[in-house]
């Protein structure tokens, strides 16, 4: 969530409304010049700018006419000839504070920080004693990203004018930006104990405690601001991240409207408005605020990838090779163009994904000061501690849930640390039954999360998150654990130095990739993925008439999400269909992706009524039971299927894959190794299309790759929950090992049958 702070307003002697400032300079006060002031003064700024004219008409190079006038067009905003003015009364004294003081605060309203710090520091020779210089400059150091010289000026302002709102509410913002939000909280809550109606400080407040995830203490500090201010655009935005962040996404949409309301180039609001409304499963319109969020600011951290991906959700491909290409090469080149998670989904390399990874950890989780600090706990246990806002009807917790009931209890004591919805169902009792106790955080903030982990004196934790939605990698920015782990539910790098490993298996992860990787690398011997051996699956097949399916012809499925279909990868598809008479391809997609992909069915030839979707089922033991009816399951390339992998083998559809460069792109492949179907893993976008027409035209080959799964459920690893169980826990057991004789943590591989 991007967070807005506001500076205070650039300090003048004059800016102070223009009432404590005396004429001074060349030839002294003049009749004229008194009355001029008199009327600046009273705000009467078209009288006041008259007489100063009149002043220079008669002598052009007096100092005050010039520097006073600068300060009539800078309170109309009139910046650049504000500059001129004051830069000609300088050049007439350079030796005036306050006017080097208030050319750089007009500089500063030009987006010309460096100028001003320049004319600042100026300022600051001429009288070391000028608070309102030291402020300004930190305001300037501030917009430079120079965070730790702004704290210092912006202290020496507040130091030298305790009394000054402006340098408490300045030196907020300085401490915010370097992380110290409770110190910038404190400091704002000076600036407003010294005026009470500084909106911007209560607006900057909110901002801070949005950081320190208070939200609602920072939903109330906003509603102060708006109070004081109601057409406080920034106070609505950050009321609507409050909201957000509290899941009431239509209110928080309402706050990003009013805030757009106020001001229609607020880039970052329709940039998180955009978020909002993905999260309401509304992509068509989040893609239109993520569009005019991009035409107003093209460089905003993270939007080109937000953009993309719910593109992608949409099955949307209008310049998409651009997109992507636009993506990489901002990724490349070290911007925060993109957040990790939608990079998995196009085509990047290993490297790209850990550059990105570390620098979206180093601007959002960076560590913070650890709470576990190198003492050695003593258990009869190993206690390890599963991380997630999963423990639910989910993915992950579908293929992890045997896992957390085999663990051996006379060796691990088990911990599930959960910060989702509590949503009701059975898999949730299942879940909350399988651990030792079940520690429900979504009401503390991370800090507070990682505190329970900590008081538990948990030897592992186990992030099952990574960088996906909803994680929270900042539980583990504070180091609660002597061991941290990321495992599961993020086919990557975290890219964060505070978690120690990564479990895979050698498939997944090829020796030769350990440098793309922050974490040490544990290898499995099997396949990296937990697989549960109690899933249900109905006996009931239903009819191809129930699941819309023609009664004859051959059936390609691919139930992946559809943003892991792109354009190359459809088109080999439609050629398939195109090759094989009367073969349909079965999709799990809804709304416009439907019609979307049936126009681009259209573009290529092929009828859109061989497309066929899928409709949601309400029990998983019923979706499972339909895949009987494919005769092959399609894999995505960029972003293997994966837990969609597992559905297909389990219900024992043969599954066919192309293996890529990265994690994510290889996942399906690990699976097929582990259940003895190599044969199915192609190298190439060609070599996948030709296999699939081979089988598709062969049905003698394709039965024996289905009787093969069969015979092979049982006996081989894939579906052994025990035998995957003991592997893991004997890498949690070395893990343990290494940090109780002290070692650094290594890469390592688990060894068959351990």
């Amino acid at each position: 969530m991007k967070r807005h702070s506001r500076p205070g307003p650039p300090t003048q002697d004059q800016g102070r409304r223009a009432r404590n400032f005396a004429p001074t300079g060349a030839g002294g006060p003049s009749a004229l010049l008194n009355q001029a002031v008199a009327c600046h003064r009273m705000g009467e700024l078209a009288q006041a700018e008259q007489l100063y004219r009149q002043i220079l008409q008669a002598q052009p190079r007096h100092f005050d006419g010039l520097h006073l006038l600068g300060i009539v067009h800078h309170q109309r905003g009139d910046y650049r000839e504000a500059v001129r003015r004051i830069g000609a009364a300088l050049a007439i004294n350079p030796a005036s504070a306050t006017a080097n003081n208030n050319r750089g605060a007009a500089l500063k309203e030009l987006g010309r920080h460096a100028e001003a710090l320049e004319n600042y520091d100026r300022a600051i020779a001429l009288k070391p004693d000028y608070a309102e210089a030291f402020n300004n400059r930190g305001v300037a150091l501030v917009a430079l990203k120079r965070f730790a010289e702004a704290l210092a000026s912006c202290d020496r302002a507040a130091a030298l004018r305790p009394d000054f709102p402006e340098a408490f509410n300045n030196l907020g913002m300085a401490l915010a930006e370097l992380g110290r939000r409770g110190e910038a909280v404190q400091s704002y809550d000076r600036a407003i104990e010294l005026k009470p109606d500084f909106a911007e400080a209560h607006n900057n407040r909110a901002a801070a405690l949005n950081g320190l995830q208070r939200f609602a203490e920072a939903r109330a500090s906003c509603e102060t601001a708006i109070a004081l201010k109601p057409n406080f655009a920034e106070a609505f935005y950050n009321r609507g991240n409050a909201l957000h962040a509290l899941r009431h996404f239509a209110a928080a949409i309402a706050d990003y409207d009013r805030a757009i309301a106020l001001d229609p180039a607020y880039a970052e609001a329709f940039s998180n408005r955009g978020t909002a409304l993905v999260e309401l499963r509304q992509p068509e319109l989040a893609l239109a605020s993520y569009t005019k969020a991009i035409s107003l600011k093209p460089d905003l951290d993270y939007l080109k990838g937000d953009r993309l991906h719910v593109k992608m959700h949409l099955c949307d491909w209008a310049d998409f090779d651009a997109d992507c290409a636009d993506l990489e090469a901002a990724v490349t080149n070290g911007m925060n163009a993109a957040s990790p998670f939608p990079l998995l989904a196009i085509l990047a390399s290993a490297e790209a994904h850990l550059g990105c990874a570390r620098r979206f950890i180093a601007a959002r989780h960076p560590a913070v000061e650890p709470l576990w600090r190198g003492e050695r706990y003593v258990h009869e246990r190993i206690r390890i501690a599963y991380v997630s806002a999963d423990f639910r009807d989910h993915p992950v917790s579908s293929l992890a849930a045997g896992l957390f009931e085999a663990h051996d209890r006379s060796r691990f004591e088990t911990y599930g640390l959960s910060f989702g919805a509590d949503d009701p169902g059975e898999m949730r009792s299942r879940l909350k039954a399988a651990f030792d106790r079940f520690v429900d955080v979504q009401d503390r903030s991370d800090l507070e999360a990682a505190n329970i982990l900590r008081e538990l004196e948990v030897d592992i934790a186990i992030d099952l998150m990574g960088l996906t939605a909803n994680s929270r990698p900042g539980i583990f920015a504070a180091r609660p654990s002597p061991v941290q782990v990321n495992y599961l539910g993020y086919a990557g790098t975290t890219g964060a130095d505070y978690i120690d490993y990564l479990i895979a298996d050698r498939f997944v992860i090829p020796p030769d990739q350990h440098r793309c990787f922050s974490e040490k690398v544990v290898y499995l011997p099997d396949s990296f993925q937990a697989n549960d051996a109690k899933r249900r699956i109905s006996e009931r097949t239903p009819s191809r008439a129930e699941a819309g399916l023609p009664d004859h012809g051959f059936v390609f499925c691919c139930f992946n999400n559809a943003f892991k279909i792109t354009p190359d990868l459809f088109g080999i598809w439609m050629r398939l269909l195109a090759a094989t008479e009367g073969g349909v391809l079965w999709l799990s997609a809804g709304g416009s992706v439907r019609d979307n992909l049936r126009r681009e069915a259209q573009r290529r030839g092929v009828s859109p009524e061989r497309l066929v979707f899928a409709s949601k089922t309400p029990l998983m033991e019923d979706h499972l039971a339909r895949y009987r009816l494919a005769d092959m399951f399609l894999d995505t390339l960029h972003f293997n299927a994966h837990t969609t992998a597992s559905d297909a083998l389990w219900a024992g559809l043969p599954v066919l894959t192309c293996a890529g460069a990265t994690y994510a792109a290889r996942v399906a492949g690990s699976l097929l190794h582990a259940v003895g179907l190599p044969e199915l893993i192609t190298h190439s976008l060609a070599g996948y299309e030709a296999l699939a027409l081979k089988l598709a035209r062969d049905p003698a080959l394709l039965a024996s790759f289905r009787q093969r799964l069969a015979r092979n459920r049982e006996p081989l690893p894939l579906f052994d929950t025990g035998r995957f169980t003991g592997h893991l826990e004997a890498a949690y057991t070395a893990m343990w090992e290494r940090q109780q004789r002290g070692e650094e943590p290594e890469s390592f591989a688990v060894r068959s049958g351990a």
